[in-house]
């Protein structure tokens, strides 16, 4: 049985208005909520990103980075000093928490 893909704008909205998650003096532009590559919950299909509850803030510039020069959040983590889990854990996090207000 196929799981029902989750969005939410108020999500979305709540991950953008958040400090991009690298956290160091490289971050440039405005927050974004970037869908992981390789989700924590649910899965992504040929062409589709992963749904909404897979979502964590990153700047235009970071964003843009992970994209265009890592392919993956592993190799971007661990780039950044983190655990190659990172997103995942933090996405989770993010998600538990906006449900629990």
């Amino acid at each position: 049985m196929k799981q029902e893909r989750i969005k939410s704008r108020a999500f979305l909205e709540y991950v953008a208005s958040m400090d991009c998650c690298v956290k160091d003096i490289s971050c440039q532009g405005q927050t974004q909520a970037h869908h992981l590559l390789k989700p924590w919950i649910g899965s992504r299909g040929m062409g589709m990103r992963a749904d909404d509850r897979n979502a964590i803030p990153l700047c235009y510039f970071h964003h843009a980075q992970l994209h265009q020069k890592f392919g993956n959040e592993a190799k971007f983590f661990e780039r950044y000093f983190r655990n190659a889990d990172f997103g995942k854990k933090l996405a989770q996090n993010l998600w538990d928490e906006f449900n629990s207000q």
